[in-house]
């Protein structure tokens, strides 16, 4: 087992791994459809698990429910150190599109979804997708959230988190009920976040960003390479240590398909940034 960078968050009752795993990869082209190596895509699941990783990210409108099928195949029964987290709110459509589900009934029926495709009694943590592909979008998430409180007390969910939301929409659920992370994309150039991860660190809530090297201009990949090349790392190593030095609440799940891959992303992640390369680094977000 490998020591993993960033040691361990508490998720409610859930002790995860700060370095974790997204399984969106998994699946085929542009997320819909089996992967073409389904014993490569079972061999990473393993093997993220045999390297210490507790912390599986996933979603049933993955495929859409490739990655739940897979992770079951791969690795259940789950050892109690496992955890898997889920995703609701959006679905797939016969375009690749991602729409909106957020109604109760569809809630519902994703919820029991995940619980069938993963083979569990309760899932440990879900989280409410809003917005759309461009980001978050102003609106209330009291329909959707009072409807995932309703499941939680059935059982069938330990605990909740939000993703793709404002800072507003975090404020709203957690007047509702009680949150314990929220998923949003953040990285190195794009840190419209910043205060509220600020924030949810102080009240003990983890942040877990997506795409942590998309969205880059030109300029502050050329910014980020220098930094790289001085460090002798990779950028995407560069982009995930700093984001694990960012904030102690900061969670990780890049994804791959890949076991050695996986096994760089873990090795670069636990790259030591010194003052002087996150000085340089803090300056990506207004660089372009």
């Amino acid at each position: 087992m490998t020591t993993l960078p960033g040691g361990t968050w508490t998720l409610g009752d859930l002790t995860v791994t700060r370095f974790g795993y997204g399984a969106m990869q998994l699946a085929g082209p542009w997320v819909m459809g089996p992967p073409a190596d389904r014993d490569g895509a079972l061999a990473v699941l393993r093997e993220a698990v045999e390297l210490g990783i507790t912390h599986i990210d996933t979603s049933n409108a993955y495929g859409p429910d490739v990655t739940n099928q897979l992770i079951r195949e791969a690795l259940h029964p789950y050892p109690e150190s496992l955890h898997v987290v889920t995703k609701v709110g959006a679905v797939r459509d016969d375009k690749g599109g991602w729409p909106p589900a957020r109604d109760p009934e569809s809630l519902r029926r994703s919820v029991r979804e995940n619980l069938v495709n993963l083979g569990l009694e309760t899932l440990d943590l879900v989280n409410l997708r809003l917005g759309d592909a461009r980001g978050p979008r102003p609106a209330s998430v009291a329909e959707a959230f009072e409807t995932l409180l309703d499941l939680r007390q059935q059982g069938l969910i330990r605990h909740l988190g939000v993703s793709n939301v404002t800072a507003e929409q975090v404020a709203e659920a957690r007047s509702l009920g009680p949150i314990v992370c929220v998923q949003n994309g953040y990285n190195l150039a794009h840190r419209q976040d910043d205060e509220l991860i600020d924030k949810l660190a102080a009240d003990g809530i983890a942040y877990v960003p997506f795409f942590p090297l998309g969205g880059f201009s030109p300029l502050q990949s050329a910014a980020l390479t220098k930094v790289s090349e001085r460090l002798g790392a990779a950028p995407i190593a560069v982009a995930l240590a700093w984001l694990l030095q960012r904030s102690p609440n900061i969670l990780l799940i890049p994804g791959t398909s890949s076991v050695a891959h996986l096994r760089e992303n873990i090795a670069g992640a636990g790259l030591t940034l010194a003052p002087e390369d996150v000085a340089a680094l803090d300056g990506l977000d207004a660089a372009g």
